[in-house]
């Protein structure tokens, strides 16, 4: 790679080079930024401080999500922030390839976990007498750990695919963060193998995933017109939350990485993905969920006797 290699950084064009628009748009993202971080925190404590909800399995991968969603809120937007101040952002290689691996480390153990917490839905409602005994807290660690070891293994995939590359110039990235695409323009070499690579990897897991996930609802919903009208419209409710998180997720990496050749938009997909999915999932899990909004009520009332007493 230091034989090939002779950039040492890149320049990031960012989202806008207007000086004015770059002033709205740094007050946009910090005010999502904080939100998404608070939001997910929430989330997290909630659960943590809730007997009732720490016992599920669905709210113990949704405290692995809400720590995922704020990890990859935080390896992109607090860069792209600061960079709305200066007029050449750059980025060392060193500090690319970082932002390039956390951003599929945490992507790929996401949709592990979102694969989790769609087989936990299918058990509690298809096979719902064997619910406690197939959803066991066992089960639930080796998936945790499975989809740290799934995130690592796709993500070190894509870094040595890129470190094959040589760059030599030029070193100037249209967009705001380092992702293959954007960096396989940049290689000094021909690139349509590691495009076709890139497909296999990324976009062949994201198709494999998401048709799982579609396959697995689906039978969710066939198999509720047994149930009381009372049960469907609940596992409805519960379901409704999951498929939104999956939709949101899955339908912005399949545009981007699903395809042979390079988004025109791909970096509004991304913008997506990396920065307002972690917002919205919060808001998802929070405003359709009768139970985080009875634990969170619970919380408060609880630290507000504690400061009172004090």
């Amino acid at each position: 790679m230091l034989n090939q290699s002779y950039v040492t950084e890149f320049i990031l064009l960012g989202l806008s080079q207007n000086f004015k628009v770059e002033r709205i748009l740094f007050v946009i993202f910090l005010l999502i930024y904080l939100t998404t971080i608070v939001g997910n925190m929430i989330i997290v404590v909630t659960i943590i401080y809730s007997p009732v909800l720490l016992g599920s399995p669905m709210y113990f991968f949704l405290i692995f999500l809400s720590l995922l969603d704020a990890c990859t809120s935080s390896s992109v937007t607090p860069k792209m922030i600061v960079d709305f101040f200066y007029e050449r952002k750059t980025i060392s290689f060193e500090c690319c390839m970082t932002q390039l691996f956390a951003i599929h480390l945490f992507g790929g153990m996401e949709v592990t976990v979102l694969s989790a917490m769609a087989y936990d839905r299918y058990v509690a409602i298809c096979k719902p007498l064997h619910y406690s005994s197939i959803m066991t807290r066992t089960l639930c660690g080796f998936l945790v750990m499975l989809s740290f070891a799934g995130g690592f293994l796709h993500s070190i995939i894509q870094i040595i695919f890129t470190l094959q590359l040589p760059f030599c110039g030029p070193n100037v990235i249209d967009h705001y963060l380092c992702d293959l695409f954007p960096l396989l323009k940049l290689a000094c070499t021909d690139t349509h193998i590691f495009i076709i690579l890139v497909f296999a990897n990324s976009g062949s897991f994201c198709i494999i995933i998401f048709s799982i996930l579609l396959i697995s609802y689906g039978v969710i919903l066939f198999s509720l017109r047994t149930h009381s009208s009372e049960g469907r419209l609940k596992a409805l409710s519960t379901c409704a939350s999951h498929i939104t998180v999956v939709l949101l997720f899955f339908v912005s990496c399949l545009l981007i990485y699903a395809r042979p050749t390079a988004f025109s938009s791909e970096k509004n997909a991304l913008i997506f993905v990396t920065i307002i999915t972690p917002l919205l999932n919060p808001m998802v899990y929070t405003f359709r969920n009768k139970e985080m909004k009875s634990a969170m009520r619970k919380m408060c009332t609880r630290w507000i006797v504690v400061s009172d007493n004090y």
